[in-house]
């Protein structure tokens, strides 16, 4: 599955992260990958990879990494900053935007599969 998270620079990306994280039972330390672009996680029988591609520059890069790897359907994605990587990270399930208007916080959820769909539903539930 392959989330991307849209929002401004502290508009809550990570915390939502590290609060899925734990949610499912991990209970080490959850960081930002801003500067190592990729944190790997276990939890809840689930492997989890958490993207930040603020920081990210070029395609060479991507290749080099090894990403491409990680989007092959046995990991839960997670990417911030998607379209920093335009045309390299495969199309998202469900994106979840952020908003910080002058009252709080608006998050909208947006199904782009049928995967995406039933994760939205399980919510409502």
């Amino acid at each position: 599955m392959v989330l991307y998270l849209h929002g401004d620079l502290g508009a809550g990306k990570t915390t939502l992260v590290r609060a899925l994280l734990h949610a499912l039972g991990h209970s080490g330390r959850v960081k930002s990958p801003t500067f190592t672009l990729l944190e790997q996680y276990e939890a809840g029988g689930l492997n989890l990879c958490h993207f930040d591609l603020y920081r990210f520059s070029n395609e060479d890069e991507w290749e080099g990494a090894g990403f491409r790897d990680e989007f092959d359907g046995n990991n839960i994605c997670l990417v911030e900053w998607p379209e920093k990587a335009q045309g390299l990270v495969p199309q998202a399930d469900l994106e979840i935007a952020f908003e910080i208007p002058s009252n709080g916080r608006n998050i909208t959820l947006h199904a782009n599969t049928e995967t995406g769909r039933e994760c939205i539903t399980s919510l409502q539930s």
